[in-house]
Formats: structure tokens, sequence, C-alpha cells
């Protein structure tokens, strides 16, 4: 697996000295909170939650008397990804940006281990559990969109609004069948191969690490790579390394492709109002330039207006896969009229 995958998605972070982070000892001590060097937005705290094989850290904006949005950031990046879109949202809501496992700041998984797409829609609920909500929204950007679209279509009744940027609910499986048991070949044995192998990490300057990024990440601006960057990578003794676990390979391999008919029946489970948030130059149109692709996107989103009716809203707007960081003013209005609209309780 190469140093930079250019697959599309950010290789995530520096973590300063004023923001290291344990372990907790007591397996009771669920929720710990730190404040970081003031930072530009509203951003109150930040915050780590204790789970068995160590801890998933996230960031916190607006009053936690709001109405709660959960955002969940897309494959390989981290919680910086909210952070140029969130200070354009609406105040009164309380915003929680989490590092998937193995993302960020937070903990890799324990040794032996895979990345599967069901152990995120866990960790999700692991966080909404220590939080204690009892309904809320999700915002995911990409691999985070379907990570929130399965967690709203199994816990139906926890979410009230679901907003996909440049995502779509679930994976189709659409003409991939006789790829699926090569991804979960090539999966086991890239997971084994880094696990049996001593090579460490390769030490860049930043300069270096931020010249390497945006070469494999072309659609990312030079200020949005420094945002994912900043908490996607450790200081060492001779420069930075990435931190994300990697063991964490290209998404296909862990995502749980669906078939059309299933895809039906999780759709029919849903009980939030969903906006899907479609870049122009994004996922579909740049970075896999498939026919087939583009196909079953437009197979989903018909499902999901045939299904939900006036409950799915879907709108373009200009901009690549990284538009809610690159242009996040293209998509703040969209979200913010959504997330104040009002919505009945169920469908």
């Amino acid at each position: 697996m190469p140093e930079w995958d250019g697959g599309g998605h950010a290789c995530p972070f520096t973590c300063p000295s004023y923001l290291r982070l344990t372990t907790p000892r007591s397996p009771g001590s669920r929720l710990h909170h730190w404040h970081p060097r003031p930072r530009s937005g509203s951003l109150t705290s930040e915050m780590k939650l204790a789970v068995p094989w160590g801890h998933i850290a996230a960031k916190l904006w607006g009053s936690r008397q709001g109405p709660p949005v959960l955002c969940l950031h897309g494959w390989l990046d981290n919680a910086n990804s909210f952070d140029r879109l969130i200070p354009l949202l609406p105040k009164d809501f309380h915003y929680v940006a989490m590092d998937f496992g193995g993302h960020g700041l937070s903990s890799h998984y324990s040794p032996g281990l895979p990345y599967y797409q069901q152990n995120f829609v866990i960790e999700v609920q692991r966080v909404v559990a220590a939080l204690k909500w009892n309904r809320f929204s999700i915002m995911g950007h990409s691999f985070g969109g379907i990570v929130g679209g399965m967690y709203s279509c199994t816990f139906p009744e926890m979410v009230d609004k679901l907003i996909l940027l440049d995502a779509l609910p679930c994976v189709l499986d659409y003409k991939e069948s006789e790829n699926l048991l090569t991804y979960k070949r090539r999966m086991i044995e890239h997971m084994l191969q880094i696990e049996a192998s001593q090579k460490p990490q390769r030490v860049l300057s930043p300069e270096e690490m931020l010249q390497g990024f945006l070469k494999n990440n072309s659609h990312v601006g030079e200020e949005c790579a420094r945002l994912l960057l900043q908490r996607g990578t450790t200081q060492v003794a001779t420069g930075l390394v990435l931190s994300r676990d990697r063991r964490i390979t290209l998404p296909e391999y862990s995502i749980d492709f669906i078939s059309r008919d299933l895809l039906v029946h999780f759709i029919r489970k849903l009980q939030a109002h969903i906006l899907v948030i479609k870049a122009m130059q994004g996922f579909y149109n740049v970075r896999r330039e498939n026919d087939a692709d583009k196909e079953a996107l437009n197979l989903v989103k018909d499902i999901l207006k045939s299904v939900l009716k006036e409950w799915f809203q879907y709108t373009e707007v200009p901009g690549n896969h990284y538009v809610h960081m690159n242009q996040p003013q293209h998509v703040a209005g969209i979200i913010g009229s959504f997330l104040k609209s009002s919505t009945p309780n169920q469908l």
C-alpha cells in the first residue's frame, strides 16, 4: 500500500503536545473534555470517549442545549473536515464531529481487528449512547454519509435528519458481485501483510507531507489539506508521520454492498428526512469516470425519491468532492435551511 492514497480522501493529522491523549484508566470514566488553544469559529471544546480499544475523539461546536448534529468525515479524513463549514451553519445547533477509529485523534483498533463499515456504525452508537442523545441529526461526507445512512436504517427512531455530502445512504451492489470476493481477499491480505511488516512509518518534513498530500489529492486545496494534516499527522523527533492506521486500505474493501431489494427494504425503515447534496464535479464525475457508477447513482436517487417522496431532497452544487471544505459557502445555506425546517415525527 503506498504512503499516499490516490482514492481522493485525505490521510489525516498533527497532534500538538497540548492535545496529547491518554486512554482513561477507569472503564467507568466515559467522557473526557479538554479545552485547546483558541481557534476560529465557534469551537467550544474537544472530547474523547473511552472505548474497549482506547478512545474516540471528537470536536464540539455550539451550545450543548441546542439540537444535536453528529458530523461524520470521509474515508481517511478526520473531524477537521468540518472546520470551515460548521462556523457558517446556524448557531443554535450543537455540532459534534467525531474521528472514526484509526483516523484523526482516535485510537487504532486492537491488533487483529479489521476496519469494516459495520464497525463504524457501532462507533456512532457508542458516541450517541455516551452523549445520551435520544434523537439527533447526522451530516456525513462521502464514506461518513454511507455510515450515517446505515446507522439511520438500523436505528431509525434515533435520526431526525440525514444530510449526505456527495454521498448516498447505502452502496448498491450494482454490477459489483463479481468483484466482492476479490475485495474481501485483498482486504485480508493487506491487513495480514501490514501486521507482519516491521517497516517503520515514513518520516517527512511538514512541507514534504503537504506536497505529497496535494499530489495525490489534487481536488483538496492547500488550506484544506493543511487542516486535514493538522489532525492527521503526528510529530516525531525528525518530522511528521501519518497517524491513520496503516491497516485501513481502499474503502471498497470494507464497504458493505447491498442488493437493490435490500436497498429498498432499508430505505423503507428510515424515519429521517434526507438531504443529498451532489457536487457537480464530485465523486462520480471526476474520481471514477465510470458510466456504471453514474447509473448506480441515478438508480439509488430514483429509489430514494420513489420511497421517501417529499422526505427526500436532492440538490446539485458547483464544486468537487470536497466542496464542503473548498467552498463551504456553496452548501452552508442549503444545509442551514434544511436543519431549521420542520419535519413530521415519522413517515
